[in-house]
């Protein structure tokens, strides 16, 4: 006889555990169990039945694997969570009762956790961890921004700020940054970091309120694990690129407002007398021989060999290097097919090839910011890409030059253009000497990887090019970038097309006109309709041979085959496709389960709504595009 299953004490019933049984089973608070939840990585399941996992009860509540809360049992830190609630108990009762040295004594021996462990246990690599850090990133440039209060100690925001200059001091050293773009909530940022993409938000320096409705609890505690992560991968990616950690900061220019300048970047420096092994010195023939001597006995050796091997082969590496330079691979036909070449990469055409990246794109440039643009954000972006920039005093300190340096060839405003009435000849010749553009003109750069033209993105301008996000971008958008003489030219062909139509259609009324109105209308007729009808080359030679049993010439026929063709492709574009793909498409949802069709409608139904969106939005462009033509005429 089989074991008898008790009702609650298995399955689903057993496998999962409700929120209250979890706080239950680990004897801590609600807050307690929701920072160890965030910490470890833990989250609420959905099982497939609520009611056989709630024993029977259809209330509403969160279920948790029962293996996950008995893993949070053995928590270090809810240890350490119950020893300060001891300590809290403690301290209030010695404040309570006014014994201050044993509230000081148990303030300094403050139970304190650390977050080392769960880091090691939940990224087991440094590529999962590298991987994971956007949204520490973006917890930590949002909280630098934030202002201090009861609930943010400004400690905290000190740190995050330390964080994130860090950061972007690493990724403006490693040449990281690919890509960014100004939007509404900030300015988004894309690095390739250990051949990953990180991708992070900062928030525009606006003055940030705190909203009172936001549990700050929750995103302290997130904040907390990715402080210590980003700790963990900093330290890893200065490390391996020789870079002390953390890098110093010079308390002036960090009063000063300098930002990511106040940071100084440092190799490491290795002693070398301790690396340095012991010199081991043998006696040879009552002689003492080092290391030292047996390195340079070995280099006058080879010295004399190859002032040997030079008075033999006199040419011998000139010719060497001369054939090795001008090897190149030759492309020979093939037996079997003697017109056709092998056409193999060689080191010659792989060298000649553009690359496919420019981390210096901005080298060969100086700029310097107006007092009204933001210098964090485009002092971070042009130093990435190998670029000089200074700004005014007003903006901050540690500016490595003023504005009357000469080797500035742009100037980045955002402001309309003026003249001063009481500016020098020098200053005028100085000035027309810059190029003075907005600032989406350094995003766009970095987003093409190329230097754009600076005439449209010029001072007072203000129809810029489209601002693009370049993440994303999805196969058969929408591209404003598309040139206006591409747009004429469809509207040409589409006017072209009709008017070829419109003559067809008289010169086949003359043409039916002339002929006799019995007998060549029929045949005329009836060649019209097998044209119209011949989906095939042996149809359409059909009809040709009908043509001409009717009395019609070649260039007719071609002329009417012109046309079927034009009908059926104008047809074909209305409809989207033809009866014989619709009826596959039908029998193929046919075979389907229920729930590939309704992903397979819901895929088709958004690819109609982005046709739909982008030919509006085409339509829109050709419609301004023709009031415009129509204003200037």
């Amino acid at each position: 006889m089989g074991r008898l299953r008790q009702k609650g004490k298995a399955g689903a019933a057993k496998a999962y555990v409700t929120r209250t049984a979890a706080i239950k089973k680990l004897q801590c608070s609600l807050a307690d169990f929701r920072r160890l939840c965030i910490l470890k990585g833990i989250f609420p399941r959905e099982p497939r039945s609520r009611k056989k996992a709630n024993k029977g009860s259809s209330a509403p509540t969160s279920f948790y694997y029962a293996k996950d809360i008995a893993y949070l049992a053995h928590e270090p830190v809810l240890r350490k969570l119950r020893e300060h609630k001891a300590f809290a108990k403690k301290l209030s009762r010695a404040l309570g009762r006014g014994e201050w040295s044993d509230a000081k004594s148990l303030e300094e021996n403050k139970p304190v956790y650390k977050l080392d462990h769960i880091i090691k246990e939940r990224y087991p690599t440094f590529i999962d961890a590298v991987r994971d850090i956007d949204d520490a990133l973006c917890m930590i440039f949002l909280f630098a921004s934030l202002p201090s209060n009861s609930r943010i100690p400004p400690s905290l925001v000190e740190n995050c700020a330390r964080l994130a200059s860090e950061w972007q001091l690493y990724v403006m050293h490693s040449r990281s940054l690919r890509k960014a773009f100004l939007s509404i909530k900030g300015v988004y940022y894309q690095a390739e970091v250990m051949d990953q993409l990180v991708t992070w938000l900062v928030p525009y320096q606006f003055t940030q309120n705190i909203p009172a409705d936001v549990d700050v609890r929750v995103m302290l505690t997130f904040l907390e694990l990715y402080q210590t992560l980003l700790g963990f991968v900093f330290f890893k990616l200065y490390t391996d690129a020789g870079l002390v950690y953390p890098p110093p900061l010079d308390a002036k220019k960090d009063e000063g407002a300098a930002g990511i300048g106040a940071f100084a970047i440092q190799d490491t420096t290795r002693p070398t007398t301790k690396s340095l092994p012991k010199t081991k010195v043998v006696e040879v023939e009552g002689r003492q021989v080092t290391g030292k001597d047996v390195h340079q006995t070995i280099k006058s050796l080879a010295a004399t060999t190859s002032t040997d091997n030079a008075d033999v082969d006199m040419a011998g590496p000139e010719t060497a290097t001369s054939t090795n330079e001008d090897e190149e691979f030759v492309a020979q036909p093939s037996k079997s097919d003697p017109q056709s070449v092998a056409a193999l990469p060689t080191l010659h055409s792989l060298q000649s090839l553009p690359p496919s990246l420019n981390t210096s794109l901005f080298a060969p440039y100086t700029f310097f910011l107006s007092r009204e643009t933001s210098r964090p954000i485009f002092e971070f972006l042009v130093r990435s890409f190998g670029g000089r920039i200074g700004w005014p005093a007003s903006s901050g300190s540690g500016s490595p030059f003023d504005e009357n340096d000469d080797s500035i060839t742009h100037v980045i405003i955002d402001r309309p253009t003026y003249e001063r009435p009481d500016e020098t000849p020098e200053e005028r010749e100085r000035r027309s000497r810059r190029k003075h553009v907005q600032p989406q003109w350094i995003v766009d750069c970095i987003n093409a990887g190329k230097i754009l033209l600076e005439a449209p993105y010029a001072q007072g301008a203000t129809v810029l090019p489209p601002h693009l996000s370049p993440f994303g971008e999805h196969e058969g958008a929408y591209d404003p970038m598309l040139r206006a003489d591409e747009d004429a030219a469809m509207e040409d062909e589409e006017e072209e097309e009709e008017e070829v139509e419109m003559a067809d259609d008289a010169q086949d009324g003359e043409q039916d006109g002339e002929q006799d109105e019995d007998e060549e209308e029929d045949a005329t007729s009836n060649v019209l309709k097998a044209i119209a009808e011949a989906t095939d080359e042996a149809a359409l030679r059909t009809a040709e041979l009908a043509a001409e049993a009717a009395g019609l010439d070649s260039t007719a026929f071609e002329k009417e085959v012109a046309k079927a063709r034009r009908k059926l492709k104008k047809a074909s574009k209305e409809k989207g496709t033809d009866g014989v793909e619709d009826k596959e498409k039908d029998m193929n949802k046919m075979m389907m389960s229920n729930k590939q069709r309704k992903l397979y409608e819901k895929m088709k139904y958004s690819q109609n709504k982005r046709n739909t969106e982008r030919t509006t939005l085409e339509q829109r462009k050709r419609d301004i595009q023709k009031q415009k033509t129509k204003g200037k005429s």
